[in-house]
């Protein structure tokens, strides 16, 4: 199993950027009958879990303080990560804490595999209709990956549907069976493609927009999370 290490916090809401300027991200831990725990990893260690790992790969946090010497172990799932739009860098990360022997729901990625015809030999354009599906299993039953074999798709007519998908049999899928998960669309016209040419530019506006977009979510993050810090506080 991956290991993560992450510290005990105190530290909340506008003082997680104080956090963040030392190349840590701010995070908490919850669970099924078990108090909020606000914790901060290494972005460095972070993004090597999180590439492996992903959102559906079991990982072991083992949570460390400065007032103990010892460390406590949970198993747990990247439930959630927030991204600054702009950076696209993680400002915060949610660890939902599991237990073996209760089966959850969650979302597990496709991984596109393979070579179509449609693509290939009449320049069809490849359409993922879906990224991820969502599945229910133990913890320790969770795939971290589902493939989708494209090479079925011959023609313009060809689908592959989530019936066709080679899902293992201790997961249950808890979406619609006939919903399509890939397609190939007929190539664009000449007068399709001069027409995307004289499609307007993003304009300045628009990403200072975002920017500020970015600055409002980490600030309702950061209070929100000051807020739950709180409260956590008083029920002690």
């Amino acid at each position: 199993m991956l290991e993560l290490s992450v510290k005990l916090r105190k530290e909340t809401g506008r003082k997680n950027k104080q956090i963040r300027e030392q190349d840590l991200i701010p995070a908490v831990l919850y669970g099924h009958k078990i108090k909020n725990i606000l914790l901060s990893v290494k972005k460095h260690s972070f993004e090597k879990i999180y590439e492996e790992a992903g959102e559906s790969t079991l990982i072991e946090l083992n949570i460390a303080s400065d007032e103990e010497k010892s460390k406590k172990e949970r198993v747990v799932l990247i439930h959630d990560i927030a991204k600054d739009p702009v950076s696209s860098e993680v400002i915060h990360i949610d660890f939902y804490q599991v237990k073996m022997d209760e089966p959850i729901t969650t979302e597990i990625p496709l991984i596109f595999n393979g070579k179509s015809l449609a693509v290939e030999r009449e320049g069809g354009v490849l359409i993922k209709s879906i990224q991820a599906i969502e599945i229910k299993a133990l913890p320790q039953d969770l795939p971290r990956e589902i493939e989708v074999d494209i090479s079925s798709l011959k023609t313009f007519n060809d689908n592959i549907y989530i019936k066709d998908l080679k899902i293992p049999d201790k997961v249950e899928t808890t979406v619609d069976l006939e919903e399509v998960v890939a397609s190939v669309i007929p190539p664009r016209t000449v007068t399709e493609l001069e027409e995307l040419e004289q499609a307007p530019v993003e304009e300045v506006e628009k990403v200072e927009e975002e920017k500020k977009g970015a600055e409002e979510e980490e600030e309702t993050i950061d209070e929100e999370e000051q807020k739950s810090g709180q409260e956590q506080k008083e029920n002690e």
